[in-house]
C-alpha cells in the first residue's frame, strides 16, 4: 500500500515523523548535536515533547532513524521471506531487497547527513552499537522460528555478522565519496561487498620475512 492510500490519520503520522527527522539532521549539522536541544527540535517542528517521543526515545534515535528504518525493514521482509537456501546469500538478497524498497528520493540523503554526524557524535556510535545488537538477535530469532534452527548453532550468527559487516564496508565507502548520495550506488557498493565474503574467508597471507 502506498502512503497516498493510508487513512489521513496515518498520513499526518508519517509527515510528523519525517519532519522530525529532517528537522533534527540540518540543525544537528548546523548547530551541533549537543549544541541542539530537544525542546529548540520540537518548538521548530511545532509538536510537544511528548510527541516526540512517540516516534524516537532519544536524539540519538530520530538522528540514525534513517539506518533504522532500513534494518526494521530488514526484519520485516526476513519474516515473509518464502523458501530457503544458502543461509548468507538469503540473508545478502534480503537485505539488497530491503534496500530497493527505500525511498529513491531523500533517504539516502538523510543516511549521508546521519553518518557523517555518527562520525563527530561518539552518542551516536554507542546507540547504533546497541541498536545492531538488537537487530542482529531479533533476526536470528526470526530464523530459529521460521526454520526450526537451534540456539546453540553458532553459523547463523556468523553469517548474518559477514552481511552486516559488508553493508558496513559498502556504507562507509559510500558515505565518503565525491558526488552526490543515491540509493542505488549504496546498493551496487553493497554487492560489491557481498561479492568479496567468500574470498575473504579463504583469503591467506605469507609469512612475513625475518630479513625484511
Amino acid at each position: 500500500m502506498s502512503t497516498s492510500e493510508l487513512p489521513l490519520r496515518e498520513r499526518k503520522k508519517i509527515r510528523t515523523r519525517q519532519a522530525l527527522i529532517d528537522t533534527a539532521l540540518a540543525r544537528f549539522m548546523g548547530d551541533g548535536f549537543d549544541g541542539t536541544t530537544l525542546d529548540e527540535l520540537c518548538a521548530e517542528v511545532e509538536v510537544s515533547k511528548r510527541t516526540f517521543f512517540r516516534y524516537f526515545a532519544s536524539k540519538e534515535d530520530v538522528a540514525m532513524a534513517p539506518i533504522h528504518d532500513l534494518w526494521s525493514a530488514f526484519l520485516t521482509t526476513l519474516e515473509a521471506r518464502e523458501g530457503g537456501g544458502v543461509l548468507v546469500e538469503l540473508f545478502q538478497d534480503t537485505l539488497l531487497r530491503t534496500l530497493d524498497g527505500m525511498p529513491a528520493e531523500g533517504w539516502a540523503d538523510q543516511v549521508l547527513l546521519s553518518r557523517k554526524l555518527a562520525e563527530r557524535t561518539p552518542s551516536m556510535t554507542a546507540h547504533g552499537l546497541e541498536f545492531c545488537d538488537r537487530t542482529t538477535r531479533a533476526a536470528l530469532q526470526i530464523l530459529r522460528e521460521r526454520f526450526g534452527l537451534e540456539a546453540a548453532d553458532l553459523r547463523p550468527r556468523l553469517a548474518l555478522d559477514m552481511v552486516v559487516a559488508a553493508f558496513h564496508c559498502a556504507l562507509e565507502e559510500w558515505t565518503f565519496q565525491p558526488g552526490p548520495a543515491s540509493r542505488d550506488d549504496l546498493a551496487a557498493r553493497l554487492r560489491g561487498a557481498f561479492t568479496a565474503i567468500p574470498e575473504s574467508v579463504t583469503m591467506t597471507v605469507a609469512s612475513p620475512d625475518p630479513a625484511g
